[in-house]
């Protein structure tokens, strides 16, 4: 019999609130967190909003040793882990370590450390030939991205399966879809799974302003962010973590636990195709998305919502709308679609993971986030995007997905557990 995943535990840092309550509290009342950069000055760069997280690491508990130590990637996994687990209401102490695992993803690691550390020591850019006795005694932990995992597998001592990955924008679907898998083949009972990113930076700034990916709309910044409209420019970058306690349903069962959602099936693809482009057609994620079905042995209008990508590119949002329609046929017109992006922006390697708590929490609520901005649909982008105003409606299963550079594409299934108190 297959071994199955439940998510029992949640934990989110996203813009406009710290913790899983205001982040969905935000979403279903459709207001935005984007806004005007202050994370640093933006005057020169061409996008200059950003979804910004305000966060205070003492606060959340993390003491000096460990703020100077990590960068605010890995503060941000470690608070929202602690969180998962505080929700779970799991006793690690009586888990067999040696099965409990970690798995995570970041899409540009700690950035913001180097880019930091860059500057200490050229002087600014200044100096050709750096000193490095300038240098951070953590510098090394900066360059390794593999260090979040390794902070996260200290903090629960987890002695099991540890990783880290870095697939781009599907990061996050992607760590929580190997938690999955591990769990599934025996590897693990359960899996602390996720993903973090803190890429509002000059750096990031620029290499998106280069490209011309993200928004100049700089006057309207709680507007900026616009999926689906046909007025949108570009997504609005972000910052943010989710984490999750992630078990084997009968781990689960036994204690009793809360269940949020079961992972009901899990696929990606990547499209070999152009480094930022995407084909029209959307093949690769009508793949991806129905592999994701038939490894839940659920038809496509079994679907209640799907969580879109919806970063606000033209590009991408025909390239998904494409791939629903695709994967999906004429069910894609019947099932409420919905990007959250429009609220908090993109965090890269992070909101695959958010998403996915989105999705889980719509599961538990019966509400479909709206999405925000949508006030007059690209003709091309012809389906039910949930514009403005929450929808209350029963969701017994939830298809959530992600494009990434690279030519990325994954899905993820989740379905309410029928049946059980676990």
């Amino acid at each position: 019999m297959k071994r199955r995943s439940i998510i029992t535990g949640i934990g989110v840092l996203a813009p406009g609130g710290d913790g899983t309550k205001p982040f969905w509290d935000l979403l279903t009342s459709g207001r935005t967190a984007t806004r005007r950069i202050t994370a640093f000055d933006a005057a020169a760069f061409r996008s200059q909003v950003a979804g910004e997280c305000d966060f205070d690491a003492q606060l959340h508990g993390l003491r000096p040793q460990q703020i100077r130590r990590m960068d605010r990637v890995t503060q941000f996994a470690v608070v929202s882990a602690r969180e998962a687990i505080e929700d779970s209401g799991i006793d690690l102490g009586s888990v067999d370590l040696g099965r409990l695992g970690v798995s995570v993803g970041s899409a540009v690691g700690a950035a913001t450390s180097l880019e930091q550390e860059y500057l200490v020591l050229s002087d600014s850019g200044r100096e050709w030939l750096v000193d490095h006795h300038y240098a951070s005694p953590h510098l090394f932990g900066h360059l390794t991205p593999t260090t979040i995992a390794t902070e996260l597998a200290w903090e629960v001592g987890a002695e099991g399966p540890v990783g880290l990955l870095s697939t781009g924008c599907t990061s996050g679907i992607d760590s929580v879809g190997y938690a999955h898998q591990l769990i599934s083949e025996g590897s693990a009972d359960v899996v602390l799974a996720g993903a973090t990113e803190a890429a509002v930076s000059p750096l990031a700034a620029a290499c998106f302003d280069a490209i011309k990916a993200t928004t100049p709309r700089n006057d309207d910044p709680e507007h900026a962010a616009r999926p689906f409209d046909a007025s949108r420019n570009g997504f609005v970058l972000a910052e943010g973590a989710a984490m999750f306690v992630i078990e084997e349903y009968e781990h689960a069962r036994r204690r009793g636990a809360r269940t949020y959602a079961e992972i009901a099936g899990y696929a990606t693809r990547c499209n070999a195709y152009h480094m930022t482009g995407l084909r029209l057609d959307g093949k690769e994620m009508a793949e991806a998305i129905r592999g994701a079905l038939d490894e839940a042995r659920m038809p496509g209008e079994d679907l209640d919502y799907i969580n879109a990508h919806g970063s606000g590119t033209k590009q991408n949002d025909r390239h998904e709308t494409a791939a629903f329609k695709r994967a999906l046929g004429e069910c894609a017109y019947r099932t409420p679609v919905s990007s959250i992006k429009s609220m908090i922006g993109h965090s890269l390697g992070a909101i695959g993971s958010i998403e996915i708590a989105a999705c889980a929490l719509a599961i538990e609520h019966g509400v479909v986030p709206p999405t925000a901005n949508l006030h007059e649909k690209d003709p091309e982008c012809d389906l039910d995007y949930v514009p403005l105003v929450a929808r209350d409606h029963t969701v017994g299963a939830a298809l959530t997905v992600g494009s990434g550079f690279g030519g990325y594409q994954s899905a993820m299934v989740l379905r309410r557990l029928q049946g059980a108190k676990a």
